[in-house]
């Protein structure tokens, strides 16, 4: 192999390995965060709202996850998993409430508190999910803090960004989706891997996706090197029948 072969594979060996940090540095931030993912964001409209994470607490398992639900809702309806046990908590208003039928109310769903039957080991991924009525305000952007609590230590997914600050910048983020107007329908995630605008996401099947891009990259570029290195050694060999006379 010439010395011109050997500063191409070393080239592609060095984009290689500055592929994989960048990818790498992508990815690793999004598994440490609690998302949630709405199937619609309509103002005044019915969303169900899925909860995912995929680690535990500096590695110990999950035991329990408390999701506190914004002051704009009432109420909220979890849905059933057969691997958690799961109790809906109230709080008493400081003033009655009105609601859009002309009724009032004295309490409210203050938290949704799941309880596994069977830590969840870190590194795999659960989710939980509860259905809600969204506020009629769009625009309105919703926090959902989230204790995270693990056979040792827990950890407060509940910071929530100043105006004009970027979620990102964040070390503990609260899960938070953004209503819009009605006709409408995003879905509205909250810090993690896959960031869209306005609001941030780490879903685990997006972690995935990452993960299967960044495996895929590297082995083209791994087929890449290999068929320099085969044709350097082409080039100096030469073709048959081209021997010493």
């Amino acid at each position: 192999m010439n010395s011109s072969t050997i500063r191409r594979a070393l080239s592609a060996t060095a984009v290689a390995g500055g592929t994989a940090a960048l990818l790498l540095a992508g990815v690793g931030p999004a598994a440490a965060h609690v998302t949630v993912t709405p199937n619609k964001t309509e103002a005044n409209g019915y969303a169900v709202l899925t909860f995912a994470f995929s680690h535990g607490c500096e590695g110990a398992a999950t035991n329990k996850i408390t999701i506190t639900l914004p002051q704009e809702l009432n109420d909220a309806t979890p849905t059933i998993n057969p691997n958690w046990n799961v109790e809906k908590m109230t709080e008493t208003l400081a003033e009655p409430r009105k609601l859009a039928d002309g009724s009032s109310i004295t309490k409210r769903t203050s938290q949704i508190v799941y309880t596994a039957k069977e830590p969840v080991a870190d590194g795999l991924r659960d989710t939980l999910a509860l259905s809600a009525k969204l506020p009629d305000a769009a625009g309105t952007t919703l926090h959902f803090p989230t204790l995270q609590t693990c056979e040792t230590g827990q950890t407060d997914w509940a910071q929530i960004p100043a105006d004009g600050q970027d979620g990102h910048d964040l070390e503990a983020p609260a899960p938070s989706l953004t209503v819009t107007a009605a006709g409408t329908s995003e879905h509205g995630t909250t810090t993690s891997a896959e960031p869209a605008a306005e609001t941030t996401t780490n879903d685990a099947g997006a972690d995935a996706r990452s993960w299967g891009g960044l495996v895929a990259g590297l082995g083209g570029l791994a087929l890449g090197g290999v068929a320099l290195a085969r044709s350097g050694r082409s080039a100096k060999q030469g073709t048959p029948g081209q021997g010493a006379k």
